[in-house]
C-alpha cells in the first residue's frame, strides 16, 4: 500500500574503509599523530620524539574508534526512524484511501439532490465548503439530511480528522530522520578524517621509525602479558577460595543434618533444610552451566574470527569493528545484544575484574568506546582499531588505566 511515496534511491552508507596493509606493530603506533596532522616541524629539534609520536598515533586512532561508536549509534537510530517513517506513511496512505472513499459516499448524496431537482445539493454545498463542520453544525442542513447521510459526513469528518494527524505526524519524524542522517554524516566524515591523518603520517615515517615504533609496541604486550598472569594467579586463588567456602558449608550443612535425623522432629526439619539448600544450590548450578555454555559458543564465534580486519560500522561476517564482532558473537550464542558500546555496557550485571569470567564484556575507557570479549587468564578477543586484525590480546594492552566495566551479558 505503498503506491504513494516515490521509490527512495538506495542509501549511499559505506560499512568503512581500510587502511593500508603494514605491519602490525607499525600501525599500531602510528596512526594516531592526530593533532601534528597537519603540522610538519622545520627543524630536527622541533620533531617530536618517537614516544609522542607513539602516544599520538594511539590517541587518533581511540578517537577514530569513538567516532566510529558514534557513527554505529546514528545508523541505528536512523534505521529505526525509516521503519517509523514508513509505517507512519503507509499508514496516511490507508487512511487518504478511506476519506476519499467517504468523500464518494458524499458525492452520490450530492447526485441525487441534483437529480431530485433540489434548487441547493447540501452535500454539494459540504464538499465545496472551507468549513465543513461549520456548516454541518447549522440546524436547517443537519434537518433535512437521512440518518445514513448524516452517517456518512460524521465518517468524512472523523477520517479527514485522524489523515491530517497523521501527515503532521509523518512530516515531523520526517524531520527527526534527516537531523539523524546528518549526525551519521558528520560521525562518518570524523572517522574518515582521523584515518586519512593516520594514513599521511604512516607514510611520512622512515624504516628506523616504524622498526623503534615496533620495539616500543613489543615491550607494552609485554607488560600487557605480565600483567595479565598476575590477574590469571588472583582469579585462580578467588576461585579456590570459593570453592573451599561452598565445600566448608556443604560439610557443615551435611553433619547437622545427620545429627538432626536422630529424632522425629529433627528429621523433619533437616530434611526441609536439605531440601532447600539442595534447590537453591541446583538452581545456581544450572544457571552457572547455562552461561557457561552460551560463553563457549560466543568465543568460539569470536576465535573463529581471528585475523579478520577491523572496518569501521561493520558487523561482519569478513571484517568487524568492536562492539560489531562482540554482538556477532553473542548472537551466534542466542543472545541479542544492542549495537553499541555505550548501550552494551548496560546490559547484563556489572562484574569486578577479579571476578570476570569467560565470556563477560571488557569495556575501555571513560567514554566506553571500545569492547572485548574476555576468555580467561587476563586474555580477550578483540577486533582492536582500524589497520589492525581481530587479535587475542592481554585486557591491559593499552595499561591497566583505561579498563572502565566488567558486564556478564547474559
Amino acid at each position: 500500500m505503498a503506491s504513494h511515496r516515490k521509490s527512495r534511491p538506495a542509501s549511499a552508507l559505506v560499512t568503512g574503509i581500510r587502511t593500508p596493509a603494514i605491519a602490525t606493530a607499525a600501525l599500531t603506533s602510528v596512526a594516531l599523530l592526530s593533532q601534528t596532522a597537519n603540522a610538519t616541524p622545520s627543524a630536527d629539534g622541533d620533531k617530536p620524539s618517537i614516544e609522542e609520536v607513539e602516544k599520538k598515533v594511539d590517541d587518533l586512532y581511540r578517537q577514530a574508534e569513538s567516532a566510529t561508536e558514534k557513527y554505529n549509534a546514528a545508523k541505528e537510530k536512523s534505521g529505526s526512524q525509516r521503519k517509523s517513517v514508513d509505517s507512519l506513511l503507509d499508514d496516511v496512505a490507508r487512511r487518504t484511501d478511506k476519506l476519499n472513499k467517504a468523500r464518494e459516499e458524499l458525492g452520490t448524496f450530492a447526485a441525487a439532490q441534483y437529480r431530485t431537482g433540489a434548487a441547493a445539493p447540501d452535500t454539494a454545498t459540504f464538499l465545496l465548503s472551507d468549513s465543513p463542520q461549520d456548516y454541518f453544525d447549522q440546524t436547517q442542513l443537519m434537518g433535512r439530511m437521512t440518518s445514513r447521510q448524516k452517517g456518512a459526513v460524521d465518517d468524512y469528518i472523523t477520517q479527514q480528522s485522524a489523515t491530517m494527524k497523521k501527515r503532521q505526524e509523518a512530516a515531523k519524524s520526517l524531520q527527526t530522520l534527516t537531523e539523524s542522517q546528518n549526525e551519521l554524516k558528520t560521525a562518518k566524515a570524523t572517522v574518515q578524517k582521523k584515518l586519512a591523518s593516520a594514513r599521511e603520517l604512516l607514510s611520512k615515517l622512515t624504516a628506523q621509525e616504524k622498526a623503534r615504533l615496533a620495539a616500543i609496541e613489543k615491550q607494552k604486550q609485554e607488560e600487557a602479558a605480565r600483567k595479565a598472569a598476575e590477574l590469571a594467579k588472583k582469579q585462580a586463588a578467588a576461585e579456590a577460595a570459593k570453592k573451599a567456602a561452598a565445600a566448608s558449608s556443604s560439610s557443615s550443612s551435611g553433619s547437622s543434618g545427620s545429627s538432626g535425623s536422630s529424632t522425629s522432629t529433627g528429621s523433619t526439619g533437616s530434611t526441609g533444610s536439605t531440601g532447600s539448600t539442595g534447590s537453591t544450590g541446583s538452581t545456581g548450578s544450572s544457571s552457572d552451566s547455562s552461561y557457561t555454555t552460551k560463553a563457549e559458543k560466543a568465543i568460539a564465534f569470536a576465535r573463529a574470527q581471528i585475523g579478520k580486519p577491523y572496518v569501521w560500522g561493520a558487523t561482519g561476517p569478513g571484517s568487524y569493528d568492536c562492539s560489531g564482532l562482540t554482538s556477532a558473537a553473542w548472537r551466534a550464542a542466542g543472545v541479542s545484544l544492542p549495537r553499541t558500546t555505550y548501550d552494551q555496557v548496560n546490559v547484563g550485571t556489572t562484574v569486578s575484574l577479579t571476578n570476570a569470567e569467560p565470556g563477560d564484556l571488557i569495556f575501555f575507557y571513560d567514554d566506553i568506546s571500545h569492547v572485548g570479549i574476555y576468555i580467561g587468564n587476563g586474555m580477550m578477543i578483540h577486533a582492536p582499531k582500524p589497520g589492525a586484525y581481530v587479535r587475542e590480546e592481554s585486557i591491559y594492552y593499552g595499561g591497566e588505566s583505561i579498563i572502565h566495566s566488567v558486564v556478564r551479558p547474559a
